[in-house]
């Protein structure tokens, strides 16, 4: 799960700030300071599904504002996969909502 994790928050950071005139941005960018595998790891184990949601929350968030926002067809997409994920109340629940947001992002790049 913290993999899938990760790779959410980088697609969305990646949506937010990579330009076609720049490196791409990677896993062990600072932009990915708070969002790496090891963060979410820490989180994953405490069972702390707030603190999980919250963080992926701000990452999908900036995606959306790249994107247009919700008044765009692929923001409120993003914005109904994002409010399933923060809808779930338990860890095991949280796979297949975080895997379609994560499939979403992807194919929007």
């Amino acid at each position: 799960m913290e993999l899938q994790l990760e790779t959410v928050a980088l697609f969305s950071l990646k949506l937010a700030y990579e330009t076609e005139d720049s490196s791409p941005i990677l896993r062990d960018d600072l932009v990915m300071g708070d969002y790496q595998r090891d963060v979410f790891e820490l989180l994953v184990r405490r069972g702390n599904v707030g603190a999980i949601q919250l963080k992926v929350d701000e990452c999908v968030g900036l995606a959306l504002e790249a994107i247009g926002g919700v008044d765009k067809p692929l923001g409120r997409e993003l914005r109904r996969l994002a409010a399933e994920f923060t809808g779930i109340q338990t860890l095991e629940k949280l796979d297949a909502p975080l895997v379609a947001l994560k499939d979403y992002l992807k194919d929007i790049q």
